[in-house]
């Protein structure tokens, strides 16, 4: 039986886009993005708890997102999870969850963004792990 793995996230980016470039000229581009829930609990008091998620986006899409996309931009973004480790700069391993982005589409108010998805790359991930730059 095959598997699905499909995330979709309505949100907020924590920060502008970071576009890097694989040794294979590859782009890369990342960013954090906030989900927030808002619910009454018991008492009947508004409680809010937002939620941070990576996100990682790869070829054209890498490159439109970090002209596009700013720091507070709504976007809905689909994909998967993706689990993976690395060693840092000192050689301690670091475990990571991030959203590998099929597609990307900026909301927003007219004028303020431009309202079109961002292309998906069909290969949205690399076929070796050691293209990361990170």
């Amino acid at each position: 039986m095959v598997g699905i793995n499909k995330v979709i996230l309505i949100g907020n980016l924590g920060k502008d886009p970071e576009l890097r470039y694989t040794p294979n000229s590859r782009p890369v581009a990342t960013f954090s993005l906030a989900t927030t829930e808002r619910w009454k609990d018991k008492e009947g008091q508004l409680q809010e708890r937002t939620e941070w998620h990576n996100i990682v986006t790869w070829g054209r899409q890498a490159e439109i997102c970090k002209e596009y996309l700013k720091k507070g931009s709504s976007v809905y973004v689909e994909g998967r999870i993706q689990h993976r480790s690395y060693d840092d700069k000192d050689g301690n391993k670091k475990y990571i969850t991030e959203i590998v982005a099929r597609s990307v589409i900026m909301l927003g108010k007219k004028g303020e963004v431009k309202e079109e998805p961002v292309p998906s790359d069909l290969e949205s991930a690399p076929a070796e792990e050691e293209d990361l730059p990170f």
